[in-house]
């Protein structure tokens, strides 16, 4: 019986439903990774993770768009603990990734901890009690809307999973709220919608737009991408993986380890490519999309200035693709580059060159943004108070920045993942986020250990070392490619400071969070000594680049398939001849 475990083996339940040692907000790929390694590493079950939404996934449950799909190869795309062999393809879409992780939440029974369709309002640390009371409302119309519409959960630990691409932004345009056609954001798409014959206005061409272009251009009458600069596109070289393939994957595990190798080690390198443009890689990705501008829109060169962007390659994303120019090329789209002065009605008025507004002739049946998400707000809208009252506005008003991508000034026992400075233009965001899970961890540990002990205790990061750190961070990154003052991104604040990207590669940032060092830490309560004892905690890392030979695992794959042999002789057995009964010519 539940009821039976230590604390906190114990699952929470009815009369505990308000009280919980750790509160995970999100229950996409940050909060299950954490809920996870609560289970593995903490041997922790008495947690709670609030979502919003009716289901796992994160952006991939909110995110259902025409064409969508990861820019991260699918082998990557997958917790090193859980990979997965069932890849149909080398990029993989939308509801196959929601799938793998709905399995992933099912095999490690995290549904038992989820509470859907709840959102938290705000979250407030208790001096006096030094746990986090969060505020959070069920969704109305909600059986439990009818009897516990809001309450407040007390915690001895907080954890923020909501990752940067949740709220979505909405663009700027006069008259939008007006709109008198049908209008929605990619990130919020309705599916009962038919876009067939209709004329379509998509406002938008980074990652999203040309996702969704080509799969909208089969069934629309006519579309107009509205672009508001260029992007750097290169090949995407997407095909399926074959049964056999998948087989061989499934089958012989360092085949599938050495690809995942591989791919991080390709990865790797391309981070050259988006920080230094005088770089090989950067000028081989150059090379690479304006080859393929002039190949798929050949003797166009109207079009080629069009498209070609005037900001140094990795200043923004760079998109990979391998069907949107041939998209912007069919007879019934149009690119339309110049920008946007109001909308009115179900029309679209653009600015001519004298900056004043000319309407379009068309008239629009569906106005789509692909705009992306309001990203420099990492919490919002949720309201953060920490020690002393402080506000999470307050100590963020010059910008977001934490410590270790993880923890945050005057907020004790707080921890967050694909926080400020760890989003990646190169490699996939899931290596970080276990690192990021790996290490606050290693925090909760002691807050548990205290608390077993009938003490408590709070951690929060010493203010000269989160200066000390942002400070590195941001000396590299001025540097970057990301610094390019000729282009606006959605890395960057309002201040020109760069908020969301990490500085350096992902091996870089595994090695620093390896390990917790709680001299960086102020600890207070009567279980301080807990972490005074012993100042630093391991915590390791996967590490995932190639490490050994081609021969190595060569070997390794001929054991594996020795053992699986071995295995299926030894389980039917009773269907072979025995040696007593084989007679010898």
């Amino acid at each position: 019986m539940p009821g039976d475990m230590p604390w906190p083996e114990v699952a929470i339940g009815n009369k505990n439903h308000a009280n919980a040692a750790v509160v995970v907000i999100g229950a996409g790929i940050s909060g299950m990774c954490t809920a996870i390694d609560l289970i593995k590493r903490n041997n922790c079950r008495n947690f709670i993770i609030l979502e919003k939404s009716a289901g796992v996934g994160g952006t991939w449950n909110d995110n259902k768009y025409p064409g969508c799909c990861c820019d991260v190869w699918s082998s990557l795309y997958s917790y090193s603990f859980a990979q997965n062999s069932e890849w149909t393809r080398e990029y993989p879409g939308q509801e196959e990734i929601l799938a793998y992780l709905t399995r992933v939440a099912q095999e490690y029974k995290l549904y038992q901890h989820v509470r859907f369709n709840t959102s938290v309002e705000e979250a407030r640390w208790d001096d006096e009690l030094q746990k986090w009371r969060t505020k959070v409302t069920t969704a109305k119309g909600s059986k439990e809307a009818e009897f516990n519409p809001e309450y407040e959960i007390k915690s001895d630990f907080l954890v923020s999973a909501v990752g940067q691409l949740n709220q979505p932004q909405y663009p700027k345009i006069d008259g939008l709220d007006d709109w008198s056609g049908k209008k929605m954001h990619s990130a919020r798409w309705d599916w009962s919608y038919d876009l067939k014959d209709k004329k379509i206005a998509l406002i938008g061409n980074g990652c999203t737009a040309v996702q969704i272009l080509p799969e909208i251009a089969k069934e629309a009458k006519h579309v107009t991408v509205f672009q508001r600069t260029p992007n750097w596109v290169v090949p995407r070289g997407d095909q399926p993986i074959s049964p056999l393939m998948r087989n061989m994957l499934r089958y012989v595990p360092p085949l599938r380890w050495r690809k995942r190798a591989v791919q991080m080690d390709f990865r790797e390198w391309t981070y050259g490519a988006i920080v230094d443009p005088s770089s090989e890689p950067a000028q081989q990705f150059h090379d690479l999309a304006d080859d393929m501008l002039h190949k798929q829109l050949p003797d166009q060169p109207e079009m080629w200035e069009k498209l070609t962007p005037k900001y140094t390659l990795g200043c923004k994303r760079i998109i990979i693709s391998d069907d949107y120019y041939p998209a912007l090329n069919q007879s019934n789209v149009d690119l339309e580059t110049r920008a946007i002065h109001s909308v009115s009605g179900n029309g679209v008025k653009v600015k001519n060159d004298d900056g004043e507004a000319a309407e379009l002739d068309t008239d629009f049946d569906l106005l789509v943004c692909a705009t992306g998400f309001r990203t420099l707000e990492f919490m919002h809208p949720i309201q953060i108070y920490g020690k002393g009252g402080r506000s999470l506005n307050d100590i963020w008003k010059d910008g977001a920045h934490s410590y270790n991508g993880t923890c945050v000034s005057d907020l004790p026992n707080f921890g967050m993942l694909y926080g400020p400075n760890t989003n990646l233009g190169h490699n996939s965001i899931i290596l970080m986020i276990e690192s990021q899970s790996r290490y606050i961890n290693g925090l909760i540990k002691p807050v548990l250990e205290a608390r077993k002990q009938g003490q408590s205790l709070s951690l929060r990061p010493k203010q000269e070392k989160v200066d000390a750190y942002n400070k590195r961070v941001q000396a590299v990154l001025q540097d970057s490619s990301f610094n390019d003052a000729t282009c606006n991104s959605w890395y960057k604040n309002e201040k020109g400071v760069i908020t969301n990207n990490w500085s350096g590669t992902v091996v870089e940032y595994q090695q620093i969070l390896s390990k917790v060092d709680y001299d960086d830490y102020i600890a207070e309560g009567s279980g301080k000594s807990l972490v005074e004892e012993k100042a630093t905690f391991h915590v390791g890392r996967v590490v995932e680049e190639t490490q050994v030979s081609d021969q190595t695992i060569l070997a390794l794959g001929l054991l594996s398939t020795a053992a699986i042999v071995g295995g299926f002789l030894f389980r039917h057995s009773k269907y072979l001849p025995s040696l007593g009964s084989m007679r010898i010519r």
